[in-house]
């Protein structure tokens, strides 16, 4: 008996990574085997990424807090004492958005918790 190839579904595959590498530079976008490692590459980067971006915007939403409340004499750690302790009960998120674009507001969190 001949020895039997599924052609398709290698070439499927083959066509999978391929797409996956449009945009790739070079030979990783259009050659089977150097794309086949530049997206198995970019899947472990796209995938460690998705919990690093996390981690970045709450350090970028702890320092927009922390400029805002030293505009206002405070410490970040003293303003988020003080809110916990008079339950206020906002998220990081929303602080920065208010310390960002709506600073009445932010100042009146600040006057509350003073």
């Amino acid at each position: 008996m001949p020895r039997a190839t599924n052609s398709v579904a290698t070439k499927a595959r083959k066509k999978r990574v391929l797409k996956q590498a449009k945009g790739f530079f070079g030979r990783r976008k259009n050659v089977w085997t150097v794309a086949k490692n530049a997206v198995e590459k970019a899947m472990c980067y796209a995938y460690r990424d998705r919990k690093q971006n996390k981690r970045n915007f709450r350090a970028l939403w702890i320092t927009r807090i922390n400029a805002g409340a030293r505009l206002h004499g405070m410490s970040y750690s003293q303003f988020m004492g003080k809110a916990k302790a008079n339950n206020i009960e906002l998220n990081r998120k929303v602080l920065a958005d208010l310390a960002m674009n709506h600073p009445a507001a932010f100042t009146a969190i600040v006057n509350k918790i003073k």
